[in-house]
């Protein structure tokens, strides 16, 4: 027999039931929207708008707590990294002071976030418990993409303007080493074996793929789709399976996704998407691939079962960086 419960508490069980648990697993895409000043959230089965969230000037780079709970938002124009509830879709904190903040990646333990500050040649320390920059570490000029290794001991950071990527030890807070790539280096991402970074490199139509234990650059994949010139084709933003296996760039004026075998390092198709795509985010389950193009206004939504866009969907003025709740 089950017990009698007051009215009251099985409200609330029902509701519990029916609302994101710390905010994870909503199934709500997240778009940065430069000009909007919001991030823009969409429902990840309909496609619908379900909220703006607004944010400082010039939001950019998006990225969630290790749990999900908060995504973090480097608002350029703002000064600022602002702090957004995912249950509850509200900006609840802004940690000020950050001057001209580009991108960034947070420690394993989410408690620490490190930074890139364009203007002083930096990579920034912030502790997010303290909510203030703590320490910084020169690096070369128009710093940009940041990603922390999984142990936690080293950032890797690009250089626009030194064509290089930087190595940057934690524990000492010094630079270990610079690493020459293709010119005007934009993001990084990291083989699943922990083997292998892929750099982009815009003004180069290439894409450099360092070895991690040498800090030398192996091998250099180049993106030429037919009827683009060089110059047209400039990647930036990546996102690659948990096996491994497949890497998908964005091409920004050739208005294309490369689709690359990572094992044999050739470049398998070119996909047409929206104009001046920046960003892409897989599903968790890796069948679905979202475009953030920044000068259509749109994301495009691409089933990599095929290389089919099967949806284009208006987000706002200039969407940057996409992130899912998935």
């Amino acid at each position: 027999m089950k017990p009698q419960l007051p009215a009251m508490y099985w409200l609330a069980f029902s509701l519990l039931a029916a609302s994101p648990v710390f905010g994870k697993d909503t199934g709500y895409i997240f778009i940065s929207s430069e000009d909007d000043d919001v991030v823009a959230v969409l429902d990840g089965k309909t496609f619908e708008k379900v909220k703006d969230i607004p944010t400082a000037e010039r939001p950019r780079h998006i990225q969630f707590s290790p749990d999900h709970s908060l995504l973090y938002v480097a608002c350029g124009d703002g000064e600022s990294v602002d702090v957004i509830d995912v249950a509850k879709l509200e900006d609840v904190e802004r940690i000020k002071g950050i001057d001209d903040p580009e991108a960034f990646d947070l420690s394993p333990d989410g408690k620490t976030l490190y930074i890139s500050l364009e203007d002083d040649s930096l990579l920034g320390t912030i502790d997010l418990a303290e909510q203030q920059l703590t320490q910084t570490v020169e690096v070369g000029g128009e710093p940009e993409g940041v990603l922390v290794s999984p142990d936690g001991n080293t950032a890797y950071v690009t250089s626009e303007s030194a064509n290089s990527v930087h190595v940057v030890d934690i524990p000492t807070n010094e630079l270990k080493a610079s690493i020459v790539v293709g010119e005007r280096p934009r993001r990084l991402v990291l083989a699943p074996d922990g083997k292998d970074l892929w750099v982009t490199s815009e003004l180069d139509a290439s894409a450099s793929i360092i070895d991690v234990a040498t800090n030398t650059v192996k091998e250099t994949i180049t993106f030429a789709p037919e009827g683009f010139r060089k110059e047209d084709i400039t990647p930036v933003g990546m996102a690659m399976t948990r096996d491994g296996n497949t890497a998908y760039i964005t091409l920004g004026r050739a208005n294309r996704v490369a689709v690359v075998d990572v094992p044999s390092r050739a470049v398998k198709d070119y996909i047409l998407v929206g104009n001046r795509p920046w960003n892409v985010a897989l599903t968790r389950d890796e069948s679905t691939l979202f475009v953030a193009n920044g000068l259509s206004d749109d994301i495009s939504i691409v089933q990599t079962a095929d290389h089919k866009v099967i949806k284009s969907v208006p987000v706002g003025r200039v969407p940057y960086m996409i992130v899912v709740d998935d």
